[in-house]
């Protein structure tokens, strides 16, 4: 069992934050967490290009080419992998390993699951020792149908995949079903106001990802002080020094 995949245990689930750029990935790196991953919206937010419309392939490469090498495990967020033929998906599956990241993250987006599944295949293929968490779209931006989700993550399972994702579903009692079902781990997208880390693991959750969650974060910290300041209030909340900062390149 490989490092990453031995840190998605049950009762203590792997905590994921995900990072945009090298400053955001060492600075959680230095904060404790052994494992990082990327997110797809603040990659594609900073370069100033749409996130799900495959438009940041060589982004986030570059990224994983300049953290993969990084003391600390690297699983980066691909979209769909960037492309509908799977030998495609595969040869960025393998660039990723080549340089360092240890498990990649593909979404379906609601697309066909038998395209998705050969992916899954290609990746395997390409870069056996990547850890492949599949991700379906079904409750993040479509209806919920729980049939739906059980064959598509079986369809997955089948294809190879290390670990299930299921953005959106904050159900407490489907995500306890699922996980009795699943022989992988299941990984759930932390949610503001839904179950805590606690409660996850207590479900049976075994990898919780923070997603776009801190970018966002750091954009409304950023907003807020600069309106603060605007408004002749002094800046409130932590901040990390200059030399910090400078300390992480």
């Amino acid at each position: 069992m490989s490092a990453f995949a031995a840190l998605h245990r049950p009762g203590d689930p792997l905590l994921l934050p995900c990072a945009w750029d090298h400053a955001s990935a060492f600075a959680l790196a230095g904060h404790g967490f052994a494992a990082v991953g990327t997110t797809s919206l603040g990659v594609a937010a900073a370069a100033g290009r749409p996130d799900g419309a495959s438009a940041t392939r060589d982004e986030t490469l570059r990224l994983a080419l300049t953290l993969g090498s990084a003391p600390f495990l690297l699983s980066v967020d691909a979209e769909d992998g960037f492309s509908d033929d799977p030998d495609e998906v595969g040869e960025f599956a393998r660039q990723l390993a080549a340089v360092g990241a240890v498990g990649i993250n593909l979404e379906d987006a609601l697309g066909p699951a038998d395209r998705h599944a050969a992916k899954i295949a290609a990746v395997r293929s390409a870069a056996p020792g990547l850890f492949v968490n599949a991700r379906t779209d079904t409750y993040w931006s479509g209806d919920g149908d729980w049939t739906a989700t059980l064959r598509r993550l079986d369809a997955y399972r089948e294809a190879g995949a290390d670990g299930v994702f299921v953005p959106g579903l904050t159900d407490h009692a489907l995500i306890a079903a699922l996980t009795a079902r699943l022989d992988v781990p299941l990984n759930v997208l932390y949610t503001p106001g839904g179950p805590t880390l606690a409660h996850l693991a207590d479900l049976g959750v075994r990898r919780v990802s923070l997603g776009s969650l801190l970018y966002r974060r750091a954009l409304g910290a950023a907003l807020e002080t600069a309106a603060g300041v605007r408004a002749g209030r002094d800046p409130g909340g932590p901040a990390p020094t200059y030399d910090e900062v400078r300390g992480l390149t």
